[in-house]
């Protein structure tokens, strides 16, 4: 059966993921997830740069109308900053998904809106979000194409005050059960390529390759994910630069989880500056 590609931003995600999702290096991190009765859910999260010293902290509650496809989320900082969204969901057409996206500062009383529009369909998946400023909206818009596991996609911003495109992206790629390979030319001047193989139920592994034109220097790293048990994941990840990253994740028990992670520079060992982090994370 056809299927909606994936939008242009989840392109080479499976990679990407492994080099990002658990590690917090360099951060204390402390998550709390809950849901109310009538289904309101609450995120209070937290995080202490072990470098900086700085504290962020946020509070969001995400309220779902199953029943008109419709979402609204609340989101508070500790910047000071408040975002609101209301997202539409499959109502006026299907695959049709609408959201309008307003942000807050009460401090300095900067404002700013955003309408989001995505639609989706067999061998399609187009997005275009719009932001206004005073000086002129800008349009950011994408679409991707994939047919029998072939994927090509296009992605653009366009600043209406410069009357003028300021990016424009183009990626090519392939997915086929448990592999996937990407590659994307950014604004004609950014070259990367990402694979991704699932090589057993437990083992994922991924590589991450780019450069930039008129620089010999190429950035490459290898990432791997291994589920120990069901509680239990190790990941690590090693680049060309000798920078190794490792991350252990227990589940404490049902809810709780606690990440453990470190970045080792390998090629300066004796000099110090590794980091560690920790997070926990909790959930009912």
């Amino acid at each position: 059966m056809p299927s909606p590609p994936p939008c242009y931003s989840d392109l080479g995600k499976n990679s990407r993921d492994l080099f990002s999702k658990g590690y917090n290096y360099g951060l204390f991190k402390l998550e709390t997830k809950t849901k109310t009765s009538n289904g309101v859910q609450f995120t209070v999260g937290g995080n202490s740069n072990s470098d900086t010293g700085k504290v962020f902290g946020n509070l969001e509650t995400k309220y779902k109308v199953e029943d008109y496809g419709t979402t609204f989320t609340e989101k508070w900082t500790t910047d000071n900053v408040l975002n609101s969204e209301m997202t539409i969901e499959d109502q006026l057409v299907k695959g049709l998904k609408l959201a309008f996206d307003t942000s807050f500062a009460p401090a300095t009383g900067k404002k700013s809106a955003k309408i989001k529009t995505a639609y989706k369909m067999d061998y399609l998946h187009m997005n275009c979000d719009v932001d206004f400023d005073f000086a002129g909206p800008t349009v950011h818009g994408s679409a991707v194409v994939g047919y029998e596991g072939w994927l090509a996609g296009y992605q653009m911003t366009f600043d209406t005050s410069k009357s003028k495109l300021s990016r424009s992206n183009f990626s090519v790629g392939y997915q086929h059960g448990d592999f996937t390979l990407n590659t994307n030319v950014n604004d004609g001047a950014e070259f990367g390529g990402s694979v991704f193989q699932k090589v057993s139920d437990r083992l994922d592994t991924g590589i991450n390759l780019s450069w930039t034109a008129g620089n010999s220097n190429t950035r490459f790293g290898f990432a791997a994910k291994y589920t120990v048990d069901d509680d239990s994941t190790l990941r690590a990840k090693v680049n060309n630069s000798g920078q190794v990253g490792l991350g252990f994740t227990q589940n404490l028990r049902d809810g709780v989880s606690l990440t453990l992670s470190s970045l080792i520079d390998a090629k300066n060992f004796n000099a110090g500056g590794h980091k560690v982090g920790l997070g926990l994370e909790f959930e009912a």
